[in-house]
């Protein structure tokens, strides 16, 4: 069981250039269970692949989200490049799994898939983390007390500390 750290807290500085990668798919046809489950197993080898190989590019730990018909990966990058790069090498899983799912059922609506990629920057991310475990940018970037980037998130995101909060800290 993950400790708890009690109190407020925001992730340290240090977004710069990283990447928050959401990857996921959605069952459209459920009982196609030949033509998602393929889809499906692909992303766990590739997790144990950019987990044992440190160097190409991911940081920290994958969490994964389900959510009705939907499954979420969110993943931090240390940056766009690595990111980038690892979906195109011959050599790793994902290129092999990207061609096979185009190969077999990209167009027959059976089986979705999507991602989102947003660069961060410490000027446009705001975190924080009351009574938690440490996730998210956190646990990438490490964690920090909240009054040290800010009591407010007007405060963290833009220095701007002009603004009393609108609840008491703790």
């Amino acid at each position: 069981m993950a400790k708890v750290n009690r109190g407020r807290f925001t992730a340290d500085i240090g977004a710069d250039g990283k990447v928050l990668f959401l990857i996921g798919m959605r069952f459209n046809r459920l009982w196609q269970v030949w033509k998602w489950f393929p889809v499906f197993i692909a992303m766990p080898r590739m997790l144990i692949e950019l987990q044992k190989n440190r160097d190409l590019g991911l940081v920290g730990k994958p969490s994964t989200f389900i959510s009705g018909k939907t499954v979420l990966v969110w993943q931090y990058w240390e940056s766009f490049e690595k990111l980038d790069a690892y979906s195109k090498m011959k050599d790793a899983a994902h290129l092999p799994a990207w061609r096979a799912f185009n190969r077999r059922v990209r167009d027959n609506g059976s089986v979705g898939i999507y991602h989102e990629t947003i660069l961060l920057s410490d000027t446009t991310v705001e975190t924080v983390y009351g009574n938690m475990p440490i996730m998210g940018l956190a646990m990438v970037t490490g964690l920090v007390p909240a009054g040290k980037r800010g009591q407010t998130a007007k405060a963290r995101i833009t220095g701007d500390a002009s603004t009393s909060p609108a609840v008491d800290p703790y």
